[in-house]
Order: C-alpha cells, then structure tokens, then sequence
C-alpha cells in the first residue's frame, strides 16, 4: 500500500497549488474521490480510492487498501513536485477476526465506535477493579489479615511500580506494532491479576470474628489467648502485591496504546471526544466499584455462615472478594474481541495524511527527525527517542503536572472513603458508598466535560493548557475545605475521661470505677453506643451485664450499662452495638466541596492528555504516553497512597492490640486527618499550577504557515485541511 509521507517538512504538506477535495462523482464508473488543483486537473491523474466497490457497498478490508494517488507499477517510491513522497508498504489485513476467521457479522463492530465500545468496557472494568473494588475494601483487607495503612498503601502502589516497569517497553514497541493485540493481551493479564487478589480468601482458614455477646459483656468468659489472637495473614500481602502487579501490567497498554489507537483513526478534532469517553468510562468504573463493593461489604465473608454481629461492627469483614472474581471473569472476555480487531481501521489513512501536526517546536530542528517514517522500529532508535522528549520542555511539564495531580487522585481515591468513615462515624460499606455517590457525577462528568470543551471551543495546545491551569487553580482555591472538619464522637477512654474530663492526647485509659472488675481485655474491640450518646470500647468496658437483640432492626441492645450516665429518669441506661450516629453540622459543606475538588481535578484530565498528544510529534505519541505514565506514576502513584497512608496513620488515636503486637487503627482524630490532606493537597496543588505555568510559557507552536490552506487551521484547532476540507459521503460515520 502506497503511503503518503511529507519530504519538506514535518508539519503538513506543503504544495504549489491549493488542493481542491472534489465531491464523489455522480457516475457509477468514478466511485472515488478526486484529489486535483483548483483548476480542476486531477494531481494524481487517477482518482482517489474511498474503499467503494463496484456494487456500490463498502468494503472493509478495501477502505485503505487502494493508495491515495496511482503510482508506476514495480515502482517503489515516486517524488512528486508538489512534495508528497508515496512510499509503498506492506499489505495490511484490515478485516476484524482472529486468523483466518472473519465472518462478515463481525466487520460491522470493524469501525471506530466498535473499538471504542470494547475498549470502554476494559477501562471501565480496570477502574472499577484497580480503583473501586481495591479502595473499598481496603479497610476489610485490613481487619481479615492484620494490615496497617502504609501496607495496604503499599498493595495500592504496586499496580503504578508493576506499570513503570513496562511502560518503556510495550509503548515504544507496541507503539510501532499490531496495538488491538497488546491491548487483548493486557486485558488478559488484567483479568488472571483479580482471580489472583481473590486468592487469599480460599487460601486461608474461616474468618473467626468473636462477637460480644460470647467474650464482652462484664463478668463474661474474657479469655483470649495471644496464641490464636497472633497470626502471619499480614504475609498474605505479598499475593494481593502480585495480583495488583498483574493488573498493571495488563492496564499499561490500556491508556497508551489504546488512547493512540483511537487517536490514529478518528478526525482530530472528534480524537478528544473519544478519548473523553473512554476516560469517562474508566472514571465510572471506581464509581461501580464503589456503590457494588458497598453491597458485597454488607455479605459476610463467609457466606452461608451465622454470624452475632451486624455490618455496623467494626469486627466485621464483608465479602471482600466477589467483585473481584466477577470482574476477572470479565476481563477475561472481553479480551477476546479486542484481540480480533486489525492493526489499523478501514478509512483510517485519510485522517493520517489530513492531521496537521502541533508539536513543540525544538530549536535545533531536531523535531523533524521523528517525521522519518522508518524512525523508531528498532531499538538503536530508543535512546533518540528519549533525547527528542527531554528536549520538549512543554512535553516534561506536563508530566511533571500530571504527577501532582495523580498524588493526590491516588491518595484520595485509596483513603476516601476511610476519610469519610472516620469524619462521619460510617461503616466501611456507608462510606464506600458515599463516596461512589461523589465520583460518579463529579469524576465521569469533570472527564467527559473536558474532552467535550476542547471540541467545542476548538482549542488549540497553548489554549488546552490554559484550560488546565485554570481546574487547578480552581480546586485549589476549593480544598481549602479541609481547614474545617468533622468532630471525633466522644469515646470513653479514648478521646475523653469517663467523668467526661478531657484525656491527654495519646493516652489511653480504658479502665474506671464502674468497669473494675468486670475484667475486660483491650484485645476485644466492638465499640457500642450509649444512650448517653458517649461510645465505648466494648459492652465489657461500658460495663454492660445483659444482652438481648433488638427485633427490629437486629442489632444487639446491652442493659445494666454501669459506665453509661443516666440522662432521663423513666429511661433506664443501655448500650447499642455499634458507633454512634454523627451529627456533624459541617457535613453537607464538606461532601460539596469535595464534590468540587474532584470535579475540577478530573476536569484536567482529558485537555492534559490531549495537550500531551499535541504537543509531540505523531510518530511519538505512544511513546510520549508512556513516558508520561512512567514520570506520572513514579513521582505521583506510587508514592501517592504511600504518603497518604502514612499520614493517616499517624493520626491513628486509637491502635489495635494483638498481645503487645500493633495491628490496624480503630480510631483517628478527625482534625489531625482533615489537617494532613489539606497540607498535602495544598503542596500538590500549588506545584500542579506552577508546573502548568511554566508549560504554557515554553511552549512554541509551530508556524503558521505549516498549515496546508491558510493559517485559519491555527484559528479553529481542528487537523483537517480547512481551504478546502474534504467532503465525505452523506451519513458516513466519524
């Protein structure tokens, strides 16, 4: 197949002649189109080959199977005078299938919709395994295998190093190779990574969750020997590392090579609509993830088995693991037809040869190198590569912005619903679910918004990155929320005396008068609520003698509470299991400006990624992508839940205690958390405008007269020829 390359220069083509795209002619035997001067002579001398046969229909395998212009036959490379160079390639197999089965029922999904269908279905899935299922259950991971947060911190970042491990790799040479392949076979790998995660579920022995009716009550059966309460399931972290390193693994061709792909075969100015929807449906994945893995939360982990405690205990482990199994499965699937589509879609060529590029014009000129088209098939050509991108300092700003933005999206989206949980007094699955409640319009929306802004204003790469700079500045003004928080729920012993005297900050004092000798023991924490709205340690340590359950809601109601306070005389005092209920006034002020954080953050998203494909030269793009995912990822993912989680841990107020070993935290102080992400999102957020600044300011376009036709392809930001813009058949599909 004859290609079309430019021999002048690199952006655009240069031409003696204003090009004139001539409508379809009416006559059955010139189904092409035709490519002449304005004065009507054709440049080429044949027509221009649109894939029609002579029935009239489409052909998918045809549509770029004819070259642009005729050449010599047995002549490999014409130069014409207008500046085009044909060079001829080898022949491409455009039909959609796997081998030599291609059914015609299949060459119906052979377009760009059908691709970005399945691939929105695979990010969609990947958010809501990596970012949804993960995040949420990350507080029951903790509790069923004795996990502290910079851990679990550590699990969440694995995805990001398994990632920055193969990023140089599969975008460099999946960039130049067969991409609907690298992306099947990364959705696999995606897939085996979730069956893995869900491992340890069926490897380990029945989650054993003493309740307090068997072990809390005063005067009860206390004993709990440090034998069975000590355990090595913190071990187990290793197989959730390997699954999440699976994952990374399989979701790197995912957003490098799948975004290009989409890129090369649809019209510029549509490119950044699509790849909105595709981020979009990656946004609304963690959303899923959120909302189902709450429900799957409120099911015991062991299914079919009774149980004396309620979701509301923090005892309890939901059934962490089905998400994973169903959306492993999934992927698994899904990866099939990915699989069968074709190195590049039928139609495709007449979008390449009518992009006009944008890329940042290097001083030394050394830009025009990746124009070559034979620069970057071998690995001699790596280190160059590498060179032409640390050369482009718009490109390295970029990135460097992009890796503030993905501390805080990393860090936020892993301990969420954990900040949640602890300002409003939440169970794991409440808070879970809350949280979907916010990602699904602020993150989907802010990432459709994006994409769908650049298309209608038509911006160009300077205005792209002024739109960035403008979501920054706008959610950091927005997380100064963080200044306000949530008051702790009073916890006798924990966060006050049990006179209701203020206790020293990082003391405990768990004993008093009234519990004395009911002998209760720290290891066993099920807080319960009194009804003198204080909670307490456990019904042992709020000096409860009876239980019963409360028919109608079924949670446990504890009578004869001698450390609760008597607030009305006709009620007697009891205790319910459970945390209390908070009242916080504060509340619907910070669920909305977290609303608005998320909004403008994710809002940058898509223009970011397009300024990035913009702003480098087409022949880059992927290898572009995953450099940025590797400076993204190594200066922002990994670090980012690790960061976080160390944070949060050291607001922990209260420890959990495995005979003298530390294990998880049952208790933060709400002003520490609230204070730490607001130090922490103010640091990222001022470098993220910074860093978005200085790219703006370096940037230099290229040239106006680059463009074919006149300098108003400048004005309107779209890659067609705008002179003379071709005209397409009625109803044919972007």
């Amino acid at each position: 197949m004859a290609m079309p390359q430019n021999s002048t220069r690199e952006n655009g083509f240069c031409f003696a002649q204003t090009l004139d795209f001539s409508h379809p002619s009416p006559h059955p035997g010139n189904a092409g189109r035709t490519f002449g001067a304005v004065s009507g002579q054709d440049a080429c001398g044949t027509p221009l080959s649109n894939g029609i046969t002579s029935s009239g229909m489409p052909s998918p395998s045809d549509s770029c199977a004819e070259p642009l212009c005729s050449t010599t036959p047995g002549e490999e490379e014409t130069q014409l005078e207008e500046g085009i160079k044909y060079v001829s390639a080898e022949e491409e197999e455009l039909t959609c299938g796997w081998g030599g089965f291609t059914p015609g029922c299949l060459q119906l999904c052979n377009t760009s919709k059908g691709v970005l269908f399945f691939l929105c279905v695979a990010s969609f899935l990947q958010g809501m395994t990596v970012n949804g299922f993960i995040n949420t259950v990350i507080t029951s991971i903790e509790r069923r295998f004795d996990l502290r947060s910079y851990q679990s911190g550590l699990i969440a970042s694995s995805y990001d190093i398994a990632a920055c491990v193969c990023l140089t790799f599969v975008s460099y040479f999946g960039g130049n190779g067969h991409k609907p392949r690298w992306l099947g076979w990364g959705v696999l790998v995606m897939g085996l990574g979730s069956l893995i995660f869900a491992l340890p579920h069926f490897t380990t022995g029945q989650y054993e969750a003493r309740s307090a009716a068997e072990v809390g009550v005063c005067g009860g059966n206390q004993s709990l020997p440090c034998s069975q309460a000590a355990s090595s399931l913190s071990s187990y972290r290793f197989v959730f590392m390997l699954g999440q390193f699976l994952h990374g693994m399989g979701a790197t061709p995912l957003y490098t090579l799948g975004v290009t792909y989409l890129d090369e075969n649809v019209k510029t100015n549509y490119s950044p609509v699509y790849i909105a929807v595709f981020y979009t449906a990656a946004i609304l994945g963690p959303a899923a993830g959120y909302l189902v893995g709450g429900m799957f939360l409120n099911i015991y982990t062991e299914i079919g088995r009774e149980i004396g405690i309620s979701p509301e205990n923090t005892l309890w482990v939901g059934a962490w693991w089905i998400g994973f199994l169903g959306a492993g499965a999934a992927s698994l699937l899904i990866s099939i037809p990915i699989l069968g589509y074709p190195q590049r879609l039928p139609g495709s060529q007449r979008y390449i040869v009518m992009r006009v590029s944008e890329a940042h014009q290097i001083k030394d000129g050394s830009h025009k190198k990746a124009s070559d088209p034979n620069f970057g098939k071998t690995v001699k050509d790596l280190p160059r590569s590498v060179l032409l991108l640390l050369k482009n300092p718009t490109f390295i700003f970029l990135c460097l912005a992009g890796a503030t933005e993905a501390t805080l999206i990393a860090g936020m989206s892993t301990f969420g619903p954990k900040f949640l949980e602890s300002q409003f007094s939440l169970s794991a699955s409440e808070a879970a679910t809350f949280f979907g409640y916010l990602v699904v319009p602020a993150g989907g929306g802010g990432t459709f918004l994006g994409g769908f802004l650049v298309n209608k204003f038509k911006l160009r790469c300077s205005g792209i990155i002024k739109l960035c700079l403008f979501c920054t500045v706008s959610s950091l003004l927005a997380i100064l929320i963080f200044f306000i928080h949530c008051p702790n729920m009073p916890m006798a012993g924990v966060t006050q005396m049990y006179n209701g005297s203020a206790l020293p900050s990082g003391y405990l004092n768990l004993r008093a008068a009234c519990n004395m000798e009911c002998g209760c023991l720290q290891e066993t924490y099920s807080p319960v609520c009194g009804s003198d709205g204080i909670m307490y340690y456990s019904p042992c340590h709020a000096g409860c003698k009876k239980v019963s359950e409360d028919r109608r809601n079924g949670k446990k109601v504890y009578h004869e509470c001698s450390c609760v306070n008597k607030t009305l005389v006709s009620s007697p005092v009891h205790a319910e299991a459970g945390k209390c209920t908070s009242s916080c006034a504060k509340k619907p002020l910070l669920l909305c400006f977290m609303f608005v954080v998320i909004l403008f953050t994710f809002l940058s998203s898509i223009p970011a990624l397009t300024a990035t494909l913009r702003c480098v030269s087409d022949r880059q793009r992927s290898f572009a992508l995953g450099i940025q995912w590797i400076v993204v990822r190594t200066l922002g993912g990994i670090p980012g839940p690790i960061a976080f989680g160390s944070m949060i841990d050291k607001s922990c107020l209260l420890w959990q205690d495995q005979c003298g070993e530390q294990g998880s935290c049952y208790v933060y102080q709400n002003s520490a958390m609230s204070q730490y992400t607001l130090i922490a999102g103010l640091v990222y957020k001022v470098l993220g405008t910074t860093f978005f600044i200085v790219a703006c300011l370096l940037y230099k376009p290229p040239p106006l007269e680059s463009a074919p036709g006149s300098s108003d392809a400048s004005e309107n930001g779209n890659g067609d020829l705008q002179e003379h813009k071709p005209s397409l058949p009625a109803g044919e599909d972007i």
